[in-house]
């Protein structure tokens, strides 16, 4: 596939960091902007101050007081907006067509520059934001990522919860949120993605002309994550669930270690389908599941590889052991040309649908420019991918799946950590 997209890229003299795309034969245009810090970094007593914030946000400016001054000004022209937060980045977003760019543009920027976060509407928002963390924790599907993660990270940033607690949540107050954002929301440590059927001229001005009185303060640093693993390692949660949820994974690599292309391809290729190894031994040889899959996750200073899976409970500990025997397979004996074609050509499937999206475009670009601090474009992605060998996934998975290595996060009804660790193991 060749790369037939173009790209701007400003610096304003604030340090703030300005990437578009335009797309000519686009109908929407999306802006995004992005800020360099998640949950990772809060400490333990702020856990849950960046998506707070993020909730704050669209409750009111100086320009439009309240929160349905905002809705209705995007609702009303069609606008799909949202927000999310994540353990190193928060973003903010807003997609209409593009004859609409200059009022989503000004909305999502203003509401960066100009949120109140006022106390008052922060004790209504408490409410929702702590059903939300109830919602996920009644959710098993859900809340075993957050087990999984707490088993790798332990009591430190990377594995707590986004949202924090309920105490915390509970005990935070409008001071907090605004020193996060005075400290956090500054222009070194913010990107502004654009993409669609605008003009690079017409973004870089609205964007210089709104953002000249942007924070200033330096830029955020990530913390780093500890991790000391040497004996498998069982985390189990108690829950009246039909299935057992599960999530068995080992740990990977950091985003700036080259060998994430060939783990990408591993997780394709064990769970990225239908026609992936996991499915076919798991769910269509044995029926031991409805579903699993693989995903692989990079941070900053880490990373994992994990099969998801909601077994059946009685026969939950052969589901484990084939999918162990299936990760195994790859470090023994590889995969074939044939399973690495197709993966390959599903990342070049992948790619295809994320350039005709305005979202896609966006997201790819800014979260490049914010986690690598340089345009690294979807197409350049796609090249180390399709240069990745054989002989590279059979050794990230020599590398990686070893028994030391091993975590088994799992809820269901009656569960103990003792009925998994005797089967945790190569």
């Amino acid at each position: 596939m060749k790369n037939q997209i173009t790209h701007q890229f400003h610096t304003l003299p604030s340090g703030l960091r300005l990437v578009t795309v335009p797309m000519p034969a686009a109908q929407t245009a999306t802006v995004l902007v992005l800020v360099g810090c998640g949950s990772v970094c809060e400490s333990r007593e702020l856990s849950g101050v960046s998506h707070f914030l993020e909730h704050m946000m669209f409750k009111g400016t100086t320009k439009r007081p309240g929160y349905s001054d905002i809705n209705r000004e995007l609702e009303g022209i069609g606008a799909r907006s949202n927000a999310f937060t994540g353990k190193e980045e928060t973003g903010y977003y807003a997609t209409a067509a593009s004859a609409k760019f200059n009022i989503i543009s000004d909305v999502i920027f203003d509401i960066f520059l100009n949120s109140k976060l006022e106390q008052g509407a922060m004790e209504i928002e408490r409410g929702p934001i702590i059903e939300e963390l109830r919602m996920r924790r009644d959710d098993p599907q859900s809340h075993i990522w957050r087990v999984f993660e707490e088993l790798l990270y332990g009591d430190q940033p990377a594995g707590r919860e986004i949202g924090g607690t309920e105490e915390t949540v509970s005990a935070m107050q409008s001071q907090d949120l605004r020193k996060w954002f005075d400290t956090h929301y500054v222009a070194k440590n913010t990107v502004i993605a654009v993409a669609g059927n605008v003009s690079a001229d017409q973004v870089f001005k609205q964007a210089e002309s709104m953002f000249v009185y942007i924070r200033q303060a330096p830029k955020s640093a990530l913390p780093p994550t500890t991790q000391d693993q040497k004996i498998p390692a069982v985390k189990t949660e108690v829950k009246d669930v039909e299935q057992l949820y599960v999530k068995l994974g080992v740990r990977g690599y950091n985003r700036f270690d080259d060998r994430r292309y060939a783990l990408s391809l591993l997780a394709n290729i064990l769970g990225g389908g239908m026609s992936s190894r996991l499915f076919e031994e798991v769910r269509e040889k044995r029926g031991l599941a409805y579903s699993i899959y693989a995903n692989d996750q990079f941070y900053n200073d880490a990373g994992y590889f994990v099969v998801s899976a909601g077994l059946n409970q009685p026969r939950a500990s052969e589901g484990i052991k084939v999918i162990l025997d299936e990760l195994m397979k790859v470090a023994t004996s590889g995969v074939k040309q044939e399973e690495l074609k197709r993966a390959k050509d599903c990342a070049e499937g992948s790619l295809a649908f994320m350039l005709e999206s305005s979202m896609g475009l966006a997201e790819s670009y800014g979260a490049g420019l914010l986690s690598y601090g340089k345009i690294i474009t979807p197409t350049d992605e796609l090249e180390k991918i399709k240069a990745v060998t054989a002989e590279q996934i059979q050794a990230v998975a020599q590398d990686i799946f070893k028994e030391s290595q091993l975590n088994l996060a799992a809820i269901g009804p009656k569960v103990t950590n003792e009925q998994f660790e005797s089967i945790l193991k190569f």
